[in-house]
């Protein structure tokens, strides 16, 4: 997101009139246009004065981040765009520096933004205010109540999905230092009746559906609930899921939240426990009795719910059962017990759930109140901020007493607005020494004094019929209504004499007309006594006070028999005035900030102005009004200095700069323009001017003026800038020129410095050379000398060993003649042996060097060392054949050694069953070539791996030598049932192939013959010993893919262990031991269509035929 543009005015790059106070013209229809165009530009804020109006969005917006509280801190009011950061900065500051008590008003209709609006100014004082532990904890519950209130006591309405359904005050205390030490929260009215019932299209309140969806299995079945919300009469169906909220997560954030404000464990599921009992109370529905004194009655339907509350309550089931039954009225001292109708049985369970509902929120309130409140007794300043319902007006007469209440309140918050206003702006006037005119506005106290007023007002006259003996019902209510208001100006009726006449079709018998300061309100009376009384059966209040629940007895005091009370409670009307008119005593002590919030369309959905709905909501909000009461003396005002200093330039004495004081600069800056006198007037610290016109015609000339000095500022700008470049060219070419000269230097230093080393290195040379031949001369002449030394030396030496030699070879003669003499001896005496052995030795010598070739040339002609390799060197000498052959079979030998060497004991053991096999069945059995290329696995059934099989398993303890699925030919039919075959050290296995049950244990000394054909399939007979166990039901018939390797596996494993080796018959017809008969097994060429699969079919009780193809 781009920064902010930095402003230094709210006039500067403003879309519209930022402040309603500068518009011109002032009507309802540039109102509305000035809305629209900020609201199309994403300005929902604007300005009337020090107040703040706010357009709900409907959509996040980016003007909320860190960088924007940032921003708006310990800036001016009117220094930036209308934000509502600057109001909730003016009145956190005012509050601080200035040790003044604030409160914010935020009033608007439902879906207008008012909860939000309060949580921005909550969340911005927590940002601007100090830090450290203790403030961070106070900071954070204050914020995390409000989850905890909307979700008791917001619900969703066809206007807005989180409407608040209740009003809030929180006072916010802060020490003298500006950090918050706690808070105190008021609530005003919360809408009771939305528990038992709610309008087509809105909801129950949060929290129902909140504890439903998000609650864990284990709390839902403690406090005895179902998640489906059809399961309860209080909630409604069709509106139960809003789109874009999740009300589980909102569950856990309530929660959250509770733990955070200090909420004890056994405090947050005792609320729960209520909410539960109050969602089962509209489950009891009753059924109608006749006595026998001929009065009806009411009884319970069904009473497993009634039993649920109890257990939930912990109250006596028939406690409760007689308070939905019958009613005690006392009087002096008499007790009358009566019996109560269906109708009244339902009114009871209503009144019974609106007020448990409604005291546990009170209750939460108040608990709120205990941990969040200031710990300490030293000074506070306060801050207040109220959020209240606004003004409501339904259609078709559908304004009941709530409506009436909530828009008897608006009337009081509108008085106070308006007199503190104008209050403020007489004090501003007096402050500045301006004269205060008077300014003609319409005071609504009128219509207040129609609604509270003791003796006359409506609200005194609905108390008064409400406690009037006899029949009272709302028709009578309205009759007194005609009698006592019917010459009032704001009240209309069809029978009173200010309607415009008698037969008014718009005014219904049962309504009447008030006209408010926001416009007149049709209002239906049914209900207003019954709302009004607020009645709950004192029966019930007694029961409620009985339950073993402590949170519900604490609820219900007046229940307690040792304190009853026979005077009659206040009546709603009558509390509500009460704190209302607390609230406008305690607002009237601090000094005001106004939010007033409007809602663009009905559709909550972005980028639509529905300008009639503005209109309407402008209109009752008084916002026209409260424009003209500011621009009634002067419409804009402005300190000295920023004046001075933002239009200072429209003059040549205040221009660049003014030295005196601020003023003074402003009277010259006003008589040089020549502006009117009327049209200012100059306070102690502040210009007033009278009309927009005259400020927005400053703002054209200081438009003017401001491209005149731009102008002339990019001239200055341009001629500085190519001087600048110019002398940088300048000081460039001179630092490029001294670089230059100074390159040249080096280089001519560089090259006389070459020259110089060349002509020193041939001086050196020379003289080096000369030296040199000095030193060789010397050299040789000593050289001369010792080689003429050398020489005559060697002379000596020679003549000397000439002698020595002489004398040796004297010496040495007679040595060799007597060697000579001895050897023609013995030459002598060998010629004779030789002459005798000569043809023998030359055989042999000669046989030895053939054979000696013979091998050698065998060395680097020998075969591969592969077994069947079959090259052989050819034999060169025939006296070599046999010498040949022997060789050419040790050397197979060998290489056929060195092979097996090289193969595991597995391996080795596969090769032996090969070999087995092809002794046993080669040029024997049709299938046996088939079977060469196929390796021998014996574990074709993984019976380890596989949990089917972990019975079967567990059953066998052997090593396991084939596990295979076989097919076993019934004796019978000669149709086949699938196996496993199982060969272990000692046994023989059949088991079922589905559930691993073994059928079947042989053991191998009982096998004495396998029998199979000599064609091209897979059957074969295991011949069991006669009289054994085993060969009771006669011998076994299978066939079998792998017939060649269960034979030989069988056929090794009863040779091991009974040391006899096993009869292997193959024949292309056999008998076969069937229990008591013996049947011929016969084997036949088949059909081609048999296709590729033996088959096999009993031709009668001693004949069994296999086809096979």
């Amino acid at each position: 997101m781009a920064k902010m543009e930095v402003k230094t005015s709210l006039l500067d790059n403003m879309i519209g009139v930022g402040d309603m106070v500068l518009l011109e013209p002032l009507n309802e229809e540039t109102f509305i246009n000035n809305l629209k165009k900020r609201f199309d530009h994403n300005e929902i804020y604007t300005y009337i004065g020090s107040v703040v109006v706010s357009v709900n969005p409907y959509r996040s917006l980016p003007i909320y981040s860190p960088e924007k509280v940032e921003d708006y801190r310990n800036r001016n009011f009117y220094e930036l765009s209308p934000h509502i950061f600057a109001l909730s900065d003016e009145a956190y500051r005012s509050l601080r520096d200035q040790d003044k008590d604030q409160c914010i008003l935020i009033t608007g209709e439902s879906g207008a933004g008012k909860t939000e609006a309060s949580k921005l100014v909550m969340s911005y004082v927590a940002a601007v205010c100090g830090k450290g532990a203790e403030v961070n904890q106070v900071k954070e519950q204050l914020l995390q109540s409000n989850p905890v209130l909307e979700a008791f006591g917001n619900a969703k309405t066809v206007r807005n999905d989180n409407s608040s359904r209740f009003g809030k005050y929180m006072d916010i205390e802060f020490d003298f230092k500006g950090d918050p030490l706690g808070g105190v929260i008021s609530n005003y009215l919360l809408e009771k009746s939305r528990v038992v019932k709610q309008p087509r299209g809105e909801r129950n309140f949060h929290v129902f559906y909140q504890l439903l969806s998000g609650a864990s299995e284990e709390l839902l079945n403690k406090l005895k609930l179902e998640r489906d919300f059809s399961r309860y009469n209080y909630l409604s169906l069709d509106s139960a899921r809003v789109n874009g909220v999740d009300d589980a997560a909102n569950f856990r954030t309530v929660r959250n939240a509770m733990q955070i404000v200090g909420f004890m464990d056994h405090e947050a599921e005792s609320v729960l426990e209520v909410v539960a009992a109050v969602l089962k109370l509209g489950n009891i529905e009753f059924k109608p009795e006749s006595r026998v004194n001929g009065l009806d009655e009411s009884k319970i339907k069904d009473k497993n719910e009634l039993k649920e509350i109890c257990e939930l309550t912990g109250i006596d089931q028939s406690v409760l059962e007689r308070a939905f039954s019958f009613r005690t009225v006392e009087a002096k001292q008499e007790k009358v017990s009566t019996t109560l109708n269906v109708a009244q049985a339902y009114y009871a369970r209503d009144a019974l759930a609106k007020n448990l509902y409604s005291r546990l929120f009170s209750w939460l309130v108040n608990r709120i109140n205990e941990s969040i409140k200031a710990q300490t007794k030293v000074r506070k300043k306060v801050m207040g901020v109220l959020d209240i319902y606004g003004f409501e007006i339904f259609e078709n007469a559908d304004n009941s007493f709530e409506q009436f209440i909530i828009n008897y309140c608006n009337e009081k918050l509108q008085q106070i607005f308006i007199e503190l206003t104008l209050k403020e702006e007489q004090e501003e006037y007096i402050r500045e020494d301006i004269e205060w005119t008077h300014i003609d506005y319409f005071n609504n106290a009128i219509i207040c004094d129609l609604i509270e007023n003791n003796t006359n007002g409506i609200l005194a006259m609905l108390d008064e019929e409400c406690l009037r003996p006899g029949t009272v019902t709302d028709e009578t209510f309205l009759e007194k209504l005609n009698q006592v208001c019917a010459t009032h100006q704001h009240f209309e009726s069809r029978m009173s004499k200010c309607s415009r006449f008698l037969n008014d079709t718009s005014l219904p018998h049962s309504c009447f007309r008030i006209q408010h300061y926001a416009g007149k309100v049709l209002y239906q009376v049914e209900g207003f006594v019954d709302k009004n009384n607020d009645l709950l059966y004192r029966d019930l209040s007694q029961a409620m006070w009985k339950a073993g629940h402590t949170l519900i007895k604490s609820l219900f005091p007046e229940g307690n028999p040792a304190k009853i009370n026979l005077k009659r409670p206040p009546t709603a009307g009558s509390q509500f005035k009460a704190s209302v008119a607390t609230l406008m005593k305690n607002l009237q002590t601090k000094n005001p900030n106004y939010i007033r919030c409007i809602k663009p369309n009905d559709k909550k959905a972005a980028h639509i102005f529905n300008e009639a709905l503005v209109c309407h909501q402008i209109r009752y909000l008084g916002l026209l009004e409260n424009v003209r009461v500011r621009r009634a003396g002067y419409a804009f005002r402005q300190a000295y200095e920023p004046c001075l200093e933002r239009y200072k330039m429209l003059c040549k004495q205040t221009w660049p700069h003014w030295k005196g004081l601020a003023r003074a600069g402003v009277e010259v800056l006003f008589n040089e323009l020549e502006i009117p006198v009327e049209e200012y007037s100059f306070g102690r610290s502040k210009i007033f001017i009278r009309n927009p016109r005259t400020l927005f015609k400053l703002e054209d000339l200081r438009k003017q003026r401001l491209e005149d000095l731009a102008t002339l500022i990019q001239k200055i700008y341009r001629g500085w800038k190519c001087r600048t470049h110019f002398l940088l060219m300048r000081k460039s070419q001179i630092v490029i020129a001294a670089w230059y000269r100074r390159y040249a230097q080096q280089k001519r230093y560089q090259q006389i410095k070459s020259s110089a080393l060349v002509i020193q290195s041939y001086i050196r040379g020379w003289k080096a050379r000369k030296i040199l031949r000095e030193l060789k001369h010397q050299k040789r002449c000593e050289e001369a000398a010792t080689t003429i030394a050398a020489y005559w030396h060697g002379t000596q030496a020679r003549r000397e060993l000439s002698r020595l030699k002489e004398e040796a070879r004297n010496k040495h003669a007679i040595a060799v003649i007597w060697a000579y003499w001895l050897g023609s001896k013995v030459r002598r005496e060998y010629r004779k042996f030789f002459r005798a052995n000569a043809g023998k030795k030359i055989y042999e010598f000669t046989i030895q060097r053939i054979v000696q070739k013979y091998f050698l040339e065998m060395k680097t002609k020998m075969p591969s060392l592969s077994p069947i390799d079959k090259n052989w060197p050819s034999r060169p000498y025939l006296f070599l054949d046999s010498t040949h052959k022997e060789l050419k079979r040790i050397f197979h030998l060998w290489r056929c050694k060195k092979y097996r060497d090289q193969f595991t004991d597995q391996k080795k053991l596969i090769y032996e069953e090969k070999l087995e096999a092809s002794e046993l069945f080669k040029d024997k059995k049709a299938l046996y070539p088939s079977s060469v290329g196929q390796p021998f696995q014996g574990a074709y059934l993984e019976i380890n791996k596989n949990p089917k099989y972990k019975k079967l398993k567990d059953a066998i303890e052997e090593k396991i030598i084939i596990a295979e699925v076989v097919n076993k030919i019934n004796r019978a039919n000669g149709k086949s049932t699938s196996r496993i075959f199982l060969l272990t050290n000692n046994n023989l296995l059949l088991a079922d192939q589905k559930s691993g049950q073994i059928k079947s244990e042989v053991p191998l000394v009982d096998v004495t013959k396998v029998s199979m054909s000599s064609q091209n399939d897979g059957f074969f007979a295991i011949h069991l010993k006669e009289g054994s166990e085993a060969a009771s039901k006669g011998d076994f018939l299978f066939s079998s893919d792998h017939l060649i390797e269960m034979a030989t596996k069988l056929y090794r494993t009863t040779l091991s262990q009974t040391q006899q080796k096993l009869n292997i018959e193959i024949s292309d017809e056999f008998l076969v031991q069937f229990r008591q008969d013996k049947v011929c097994v016969k084997f036949i060429q088949g059909s081609q269509k048999n296709g590729s699969v033996p088959t096999c079919k009993r031709k009668n009780n001693r004949l069994l035929e296999v086809a096979v193809p």
